[in-house]
């Protein structure tokens, strides 16, 4: 037989009818490699059934693992084309095993793609051609039977592939479902080379998912043959990211290479190494070279442990690999984007014997409830003026789309419902265990002529609905879910026809959603051992039935009381705020039942600085939501238990860092640890909450997860017992605590969340402007106290945000909120109102009486056009006459309606001010011809307005000057502006003779004097006591006084009312007749519903007074292009805001202001504000002369609050806060807070001392000041950047720390010398004795130019300056150094006595014994001459620098018999010479190196760091007394600050583990010296084909320093075509080498010898060496006794002390008193003679280790003279 594909088309359903008359008439084609098949017609049939079987001829071929058949459903025409219905595509893989046949249902998609409802039947049956058999079909890349390796089952892995996707990579044949899955067999490796050759293999461990094992800290380990290679740690997370990479490099056969192992291992780092193994993985070489490329990249690989094969997996590891012979390219192995997009399971590896469950994961979807509308109601409008079509539909068509590890199902659409209900099942086929972690439910709507849109989205992680258990198996479930409610977030419900991306993201998941959009109720299951036959299946009813007894509802009432709205942003409307909870409360939704969910709609008034508040003065606004949800209290509870728990372990945490920070005693640190271990244990005992089964109805997965918590809590208890007994040390205690911390967190997870959040909204006009979502168990009320949430009836403070945005420090605050919310079961309502007991709850009706301004009529309500009732709601969209309010079951009027104003027309317009500019306008008209005449007097709006005579300061304020003309503005010399006519506007400032009135403006300053009679007024000095408010349109905002546009006007009744039946709804039923009050409404009765407004009415008025010590703030960000900024804070604390000053030019202000806030009224008890006070802002602003100030940052804080005599005692402690800015830290405030409750019983402390008109910070609470010197060294700068595109040549440093200055002088050129002439400066400075509130030391660099210019070019904030706090020096100048040469003898000798000892010398040649009594420069010309004549003597000896080198390695076989014959070896460190000793400290002892920034960067720099400023302090505390004498100065014998020229030897010697820039996986390096100017290579003389290359090389050079003192030494990788690669370079301070104190110039060799092998290269003597130390340090000079004696300090020496043990093989050794002085030398911490291992980096890895570099650097200053000879380190040539 040839083979047949057999499809057999049965039916389709619900195709789309394209006919406007009639139905469309369906038929199938059928598309395979380009052969069609098509059905007959169905005529008129949207549900056709064909039941053909259409064959195609295979011709003898099988079918492959790609082919595919393509079916088209078209509309049949008799006359045109046929049009197409729906198209679909499908897979042949699953018949390539098995029975050969699949039942197969697709859905159709139209021609863009888009999914349509309508699905196509299909039956494909496979017969195979003859001689094929499904091993054949299978191919020959899977077999079950492999070869193992040495006995282990390694060396093959399997590519494991899922039934619903395509399989990236090389991998096998399909599966059938239930069919055991195929492995990839390794390509026969037959006459593989024996040659050896250079290879290179390339991993890059990017990261995990998934390992097996709670709460560890994972490591990476790569193993090949005996190389190995480890991650860096990760701590506590089982899917750790690392992205790094490992080069393994091999001179082996490819048949040795290809059959080693390369294994992958995960362990615990925090574990023991028997026990940290987690899980591995193994394949041979051969098999990754055998791939193309030779390389696996972004592969999964599956981890087991070898161990136990039936455990399963232990997790998973994403790696890429890549096998790199002669002349191979190597890949690319760039990271894949971590994301869920991609299908993962197909990328998989796995081991061979391991196999991975199929597995189905099934979403049972059955509704869902509260979907908003997504579609346009004009056609329903149309249809509604033509009185056709039916009922109102809902304007969406839902359906859920099911997501997992790239796999994707959905249920049916759902049309026009909002409540959908789809007892649908969707099916994924998945291999199990899966890496993914998302899953991820979408629902979506259909839309027929357009792409579907998101209308929320659930992400569920997958570890939150699974658990692979711990070690031992237990606890460990699959994922499941429900059944449940899940609750979905996005974008505001309003539709809106243009959805912007930005609401878009919101809608599919990207960000916090900002308001509720509906929920699905939902159930997830996993069923190993199978895939499912169809992807989309009905749910039995039986099991619908049962879903009835999950959707139980209990009433829940929610209750917030708001106490503050303050920082309002929102002032164009009035602003009002809501709370739901779902889409309970949803104030904009027509369709819901009203409930008194807003606040009442107010008027924002200004606080007088930059914010506005809500005046809601004693009447708090109330809201109450009634809802109905299922009862999940049990789940809510146990998270509330957990939180509270991880809270306290946090504080606890905090607690013993405090006592380590402040270095408690041991025994205090050691109670401490067992109080809070006992505290710990006691409360991980506290029993979680179990659900009640006649109250709650719980699922298999809360029976999951509370045996896991369970299981885990015990854990914590049983290692807390362990702890307490056997912790030695409190650093183990503190460890411990943070990973209980960590473990309660990830328990603290509640997946079956169904109660939705709390979302306050702030409204303005009708557009949701801010929001702010609170999880419900926050605010859920238990009986148990330990199980209410944290928020729970407490008063708490909320920041809105806007939609789509987190909260950014960068952006203004939209409305800061204080407020208690309260959300419990409507049976304990009673219980929110006896909390309050602060005031008394009251609820009043409200409606509105409107009328409009007709010219003939006046005010009327029978304004044809008024647009609103007579009485309505607020918005007018209600009609409520105060007639039709019938009252509430369970409640009753008390007393008649009154008019009740807006509370925010009781503020004049100076409210909040301080300082208030009146003004009025001066009005004159005249006739053509006529004069200027007829005076009259207006507002700024050309209102009526009193005269300027007339005009008096309200009470509590005084003018501050007469009344003037301003003449600031575009008026001519007198101040007026004229006009054709004023209600015209369009005033100049030159008059025309068509010019009829003019006007100009007087002004007047007033100052208040008596802050409580400021902004309100008393009812009856309102301009109308009536209560009416005025407005050009209802929709605008209303004011209280009448302009002459406004033509409505509203005002305010209310009429009180007081429940009889506590728990009772007040929503108000109105009866609306005909006859009553509108003529428009329909006869008989109409009812409507309204709700009331609530209030919490608190009586009591209590007043306080703020104090805000504004001390200082540092390291703040640059506000200005200059890279400073002009701070000022802005502190607002409840309705009152005020500023410090302006601090100019600086980042490090000191403002030592005090801000008082003396009277803030505030109706809650110091009781109440003393457990919870309201919080501080404190805001940073950088100020600009023209233009908004920018914000540099916010801080929060709380007052400490006094409220009894005694509290006032106590002093107020300034504390650091930080400042956040744009997501990351801004800088620090120094600062502190009281709040003072205000009293006639108690007096306020004293007011603190004015400066000015600025209070100072009082003196008991501003820091402790001392006087203090501050020795400043600016030696330099360097590699100044450009600035101006301009050179910096001249440039001046000026340091500040306080008020203090002091400046350097002026560089002459910075191109001639970089120092200053004179380095140092001196400040004489009164800063804090505490370091804590010590300020930074702010330095700024200018640069001194033509015409007068100091532009700015560098500054920075060095914040923390104790390490350069010292003692000062004593005044007698004596030396404070202490020598150290313990271990010398067993006794120390403080006498001159000297003890003679008898010196070999018979070694010393009679030519190098008279070179000991010349000058240095004679002993140079005898090492010279007798060079020759030892050079010879060392070669016939076989003696060179490389013995001395592999001697001090340790390397036996190289060095011959160097040892035997006495000779020194040197120090060879394997780091960089600055880090080689701790005491090096980088050689930053004589100046540090600060890096200078621009400030705020310019555009066009890459980096904002432009120079750099060689400096130093030091700081000691001076004489109280300025008469007393000063101390010494560190800083005062200094080397000069001339340019010194040196001459400078770079020893290269060899490089290690170079990283390789060829294909071969080598390279061909050469080295390149570059200094200033000069460069210097051995290119000519590259090493080829190496990574570890041996140089032997010298470059000497003269150097100007500090002109070139940077010396950059690079590795380059030699190419004959194209440039050169960089592998890694190294850069070197020389200047840094020549001022420290530890003499890197020159390392100090063992002996003082003057020929031989070690002879001596520097230019001085040891004796001149030491001399200039003792000088430098302010020593007495040696006393030398005889050559073999001498006194240093107070300590007398003998060469004996150092050579007692010294061999008569010694040679070449000079005179005894030199080699005495050595000796003393190497005791001082100088640098020896050595060699150092340089790190090398390249640019573009910069924190990439490329390789080290062995070398030693010697510096001459040609000033001390010639050096000796330079070291011959040329590399040894191999004997021929």
């Amino acid at each position: 037989m040839s083979g047949t594909l057999e499809v057999f088309v049965a039916n389709a359903v619900n195709v789309p009818n394209v006919e406007k008359i009639g139905k469309s008439d369906p038929y199938c084609s059928v598309e395979f490699l380009g052969i069609k098949r098509k059905t007959q017609v169905q005529k008129q049939n949207l549900n056709p059934t064909w039941n053909e079987k259409l064959e195609f001829n295979l011709a003898g071929k099988p079918l492959g693992v790609n082919d595919k058949i393509d079916v088209y459903v078209k509309d049949w025409e008799r006359v045109g084309r046929n049009r197409l219905l729906g198209t679909a595509s499908v897979t042949l893989r699953d018949l390539l095993s098995g029975t050969h046949s699949a039942q197969v249902s697709v859905n159709l998609t139209d021609a863009n793609k888009q999914q349509l409802p309508s699905t196509i039947n299909l039956k494909l049956t496979y017969i195979l051609p003859t001689g094929y058999s499904d091993q054949a079909t299978l191919d020959t890349k899977t077999q079950d039977d492999v070869d193992n390796h040495d006995g282990e089952e390694v060396g093959v892995i399997s590519d494991v592939e899922d039934s619903g996707g395509t399989p990236a990579g090389d991998q096998g044949a399909p599966l059938a479902p239930g069919q055991r899955p195929g492995r990839l067999k390794p390509k026969p490796r037959s006459n593989l080379s024996t040659k050896r050759q250079d290879f290179q293999i390339r991993v890059k461990v990017v990261e995990a998912r998934r390992i097996m094992k709670n709460n560890i800290h994972p490591v990476c380990r790569v193993g090949i043959e005996k190389q190995h290679r480890q991650t860096h740690v990760r701590k506590s997370t089982s899917s750790p990211y690392w992205n790094e990479v490992f080069f393994f490099n091999f001179f082996i056969s490819p048949a040795e290479l290809f059959n080693e192992l390369i294994t992958f291992a995960i362990f615990d780092a925090k574990k023991i190494r028997s026990d940290s193994f987690v899980g591995q993985f193994k394949c041979d070489i051969g098999m990754i070279h055998g791939k193309a490329q030779h390389s696996l990249v972004n592969k999964w690989l599956l981890l087991v442990d070898p161990a136990d094969a039936m455990s399963g997996a232990k997790g998973y590891l994403k790696v890429s690999i890549c096998v790199l012979g002669p002349g191979d390219i190597a890949p690319s192995l760039k990271p894949s984007v971590r994301g869920e997009d991609d299908d993962i399971e197909s990328n998989l590896l796995r081991p061979a014997g391991i196999n991975l469950s199929p597995a189905t994961l099934s979403l049972r979807v059955f509704r869902a409830e509260d979907i908003p509308r997504m579609d346009s109601g004009a056609m329903e409008g149309v249809k509604k003026i033509l009185g056709i079509g039916d009922e109102k539909k809902e304007l969406v068509d839902p359906y859920v789309k099911f997501e997992f590890a790239g796999k994707k199902a959905h249920s049916r659409v759902e049309y026009n419902s909002d409540h959908p209900t789809w007892n649908q099942q969707l099916q994924l086929g998945i291999r199990f265990p899966s890496m993914c972690e998302n899953i991820r439910t979408t629902v979506m709507d259909w839309d027929q002529f357009s792409r579907n849109d998101p209308i929320a989205c659930c992400n569920m992680l997958h570890a939150t609905v699974s658990s692979p258990g711990d070690e031992y198996g237990k606890c460990g479930f699959l994922p499941m879910f429900g059944p449940c409610y899940v609750n979905l977030y996005g974008s505001p419900r309003e539709f809106s026809a243009i959805v912007s991306e930005e609401y878009e993201k919101l809608n599919l998941g990207v960000g916090e959603g900002c308001s509720y959009r509906g929920r699905v109720l939902i159930e997830l299951s996993t069923q190993l051992g199978e895939l499912p036959s169809e992807p989309v299946q009905d749910i039995p009813s039986d099991d619908i039935l049962r879903m009835e007894s999950y959707m139980r509802r209990r009433k829940y009432r929610l209750h917030a009381a708001f106490l503050s709205a303050t920082m309002v942003d929102a002032i164009d409307a009035p602003v009002e705020f809501e709370i739901s909870i779902g889409n309970y409360g949803n104030k904009l939704d027509e369709n819901l039942t009203p409930c008194s969910s807003t606040t009442q709609p107010t008027n924002a008034v200004f606080d007088g600085l930059s914010y506005h508040f809500l005046p809601w003065t004693n009447l708090k606004p109330c809201v109450v939501v009634d809802s109905q949800w299922e009862d999940i209290s049990f789940r809510l509870e146990s998270l509330n238990m957990l939180n509270k728990l991880a809270d306290k372990l946090g504080q606890y945490t905090k607690e013993l860092k405090a006592g380590v920070k402040e270095k408690l005693p041991k025994e205090s640190m050691a109670s401490m640890a067992i109080r809070i271990l006992d505290e710990v244990i006691s409360l991980a005992s506290r029993p979680l909450p179990e659900a009640i089964p006649s109250r709650h109805r719980a699922n298999l997965l809360d029976t999951n997860v509370a045996k896991m918590r369970q299981d885990q809590i015990a854990h914590i208890i049983e290692s807390a017992t362990l702890l307490r007994e056997t912790a030695t040390s409190l650093e183990d205690v503190i460890s411990e605590m943070e990973e209980y911390g960590a473990l309660i967190k990830h328990l603290a997870i509640e997946p079956q969340n169904s109660m939705p959040d709390v979302i306050i909204w702030m409204i303005s006009g009708n557009r949701r402007i801010a929001y702010c979502r609170i999880p419900a168990h926050e605010v859920l009320h238990s009986e148990t106290e330990e199980r209410c949430g944290a928020q729970c009836g407490t008063v708490q403070t909320l920041y809105l945000k806007y939609p789509g945005k987190s909260f950014d420090s960068s952006l203004p605050v939209p409305c800061q909120l204080r407020l208690k919310i309260w959300l419990g079961l409507a049976q304990y309502d009673q219980q929110w109102h006896e909390a309050q007991t602060d005031g008394e709850w009251v609820v009043f009706a409200e409606t509105y009486e409107n009328q409009m301004y007709l010219p003939a009529v006046g005010w009327t309500q029978k304004a044809p056009t008024m647009g609103r009732s007579k009485w309505s709601d607020s918005s007018g969209k209600l009609k409520l006459p105060k007639e039709s309010f019938m009252e509430p079951q369970g409640w009753r009027f008390v007393g008649d309606w009154y008019i009740s104003p807006e509370i925010s027309m009781s503020f004049d317009r100076d409210a909040g001010h301080r300082k208030f500019l009146e003004d009025v306008f001066e009005h004159e008209n005249r006739i053509p011809g006529v004069g200027w005449g007829m005076t009259s007097w207006a507002d700024m709006r050309g209102d009526s307005f009193t005269s300027r005579d007339e005009i008096v300061a309200s009470e509590g304020w005084e003018w501050e000057d007469v009344w003037q003309v301003d003449l600031n503005r575009a008026v001519d010399e007198d101040g007026w502006e004229y006009a054709v006519e004023s209600s015209m506007g369009g005033y100049g400032a030159v008059e025309k003779r068509y010019h009829l009135c003019r006007r100009r403006r007087w002004v007047r300053s007033r100052t208040l004097t008596n802050p409580e009679m400021a902004g309100k007024k008393d009812e009856e000095h309102l301009p109308d006591s009536s209560g009416w408010e005025y407005a050009v349109f209802f929709n605008t905002k209303f004011h209280h006084k009448n302009r002459h546009t406004d033509i409505v006007r509203r005002r305010r009744w209310h009429r009180k009312m007081i429940a009889q039946q506590p728990g009772t709804s007040p929503v108000f039923i109105n009866k609306l007749k005909a006859s009553s009050e509108d003529s428009s409404d329909d006869e008989g009765e109409v009812q409507t519903l309204s709700t009331p407004r609530m209030f919490l009415s608190l009586p009591e008025v209590y007043k306080y007074e703020l104090r805000a010590y504004m001390y200082q703030a540092r390291d703040l960000n640059a506000g200005d292009k200059s890279g400073t900024s002009d701070p000022y804070a802005q502190v607002s604390f409840l309705n009152y805001s005020q500023a410090t000053e302006q601090v100019k030019k600086t980042l490090s202000p000191t403002w030592d202001q005090t801000l008082l806030f003396d009277k803030i009224v505030c109706h809650e008890s110091p009781a109440v504000i003393a457990v919870n006070p309201p919080e501080i802002v404190i805001e940073i602003f950088d100020y600009n002369k023209f233009g908004k100030p920018d914000m540099l940052g916010r801080a929060f804080a709380k007052p400490k609050v006094k409220i009894t005599a005694d509290d006032y005692q106590e002093n107020a402690c300034l504390e650091w806060y930080t400042i956040s800015h744009d997501g990351g830290e801004g800088g620090e405030l120094l600062a502190a807070f009281e709040l003072f409750a205000v009293s006639d019983n108690v007096t306020l402390p004293f007011q603190p001392e004015k400066h000015g008109a600025l209070y100072n910070v009082p003196s008991g609470i501003r820091p402790v000041l001392k006087r203090t010197g501050i020795e400043i060294l600016c030696w330099g700068v360097r590699s100044m950047k450009n600035f101006q595109l301009s050179a910096v040549t001249s440039p001046v440093v000026e340091f500040s720390i306080g008020s203090y200055i002091a400046k350097s002088e002026v560089m002459v050129n910075t191109k001639k010398n970089p120092n200053f002439p004179k380095p140092v400066l001196f400040l004489d400075v009164l800063i804090p004795i505490e370091e804590h509130y010590t300020p930074p030391m702010n330095i700024r660099v200018k640069d001194h130019r033509q015409f007068g210019r100091h532009p700015l070019v560098g500054c920075l904030s060095v914040g923390k300056l104790e390490k350069y706090r010292c003692d000062c020096l004593p005044l007698t100048g004596e030396s404070t150094f202490e020598f150290d040469f313990t271990g010398l003898d067993a006794t120390d000798r403080n006498s001159e006595h000297v003890v003679d000892f008898e010196v070999v010398e018979e070694y010393v040649e009679s030519g190098e014994a008279s070179a000991l009594n010349n000058d240095k420069k004679a002993i140079s010309r005898s090492s010279l001459s007798s060079k020759q004549g030892d050079t010879t003597q060392e070669q016939a000896e076989d003696i060179d620098w490389w013995s001395k080198y592999y001697a001090s390695c340790g390397e036996t076989s190289r060095y011959g018999d160097y040892l035997e014959k006495g000779y020194d070896t040197l120090e060879i460190y394997d780091t960089e010479l600055e880090k080689a000793n701790d005491f090096f400290n980088g050689f930053t002892d004589f100046c540090d190196t600060f890096l200078l920034k621009r400030g705020r960067s310019l555009d066009e720099e890459e980096s904002d760091i432009v120079g750099e400023l060689k400096a130093s302090f030091k700081i000691y505390p001076l004489p109280d007394d300025p008469k007393e004498h000063m101390p010494p100065q560190h800083f005062s014998t200094l080397p000069s600050s001339d340019p010194e020229e040196c001459i400078v030897r770079v020893y290269i010697i060899a490089a290690n583990d170079l990283q390789p820039k060829d294909s071969s996986g080598l390279a061909d390096p050469y080295i390149v010296v570059k200094i200033g100017q000069q460069r210097f290579d051995t290119m000519d003389n590259y090493k080829p084909n190496t990574l570890n290359p041996i140089f032997g090389h010298l470059f000497e050079f003269t150097a100007n320093i500090p002109l070139e003192t940077e010396l950059k030494i690079k590795v380059v990788d030699y190419d004959i075509i194209g440039s050169d690669d960089l592998i890694g370079e190294t850069i070197i301070d020389l200047e840094n080498r020549i001022l420290t104190k530890h003499r890197a110039t020159c390392g100090l060799p063992a002996n003082y010898c003057l020929t031989g092998p070690n002879q001596w290269r520097n230019a001085l003597t040891p004796k001149e060496i030491l001399v200039n130390f003792c000088q430098q340090n302010n020593i007495a000079e040696p006393i030398y006794y005889g050559k073999t004696g001498l006194k240093i300090g107070h300590r007398v020496l003998n060469i004996g002390d150092f050579e007692k043990h010294t061999s008569s093989k010694q040679r070449y050794l000079g005179e005894t008193d030199q080699r005495l002085a050595l000796h003393v030398l190497r005791r001082l911490q100088l640098v020896h003679e050595h060699v150092e291992s340089r790190s090398l980096y390249n640019p573009i890895q910069p924190d990439i280790q490329q390789g080290c570099l062995q070398m030693w650097v010697d510096i001459f200053p040609k000033s001390l003279g010639p050096p000796g000879p330079p070291v011959d380190i040329t590399a040894r040539q191999p004997k021929k």
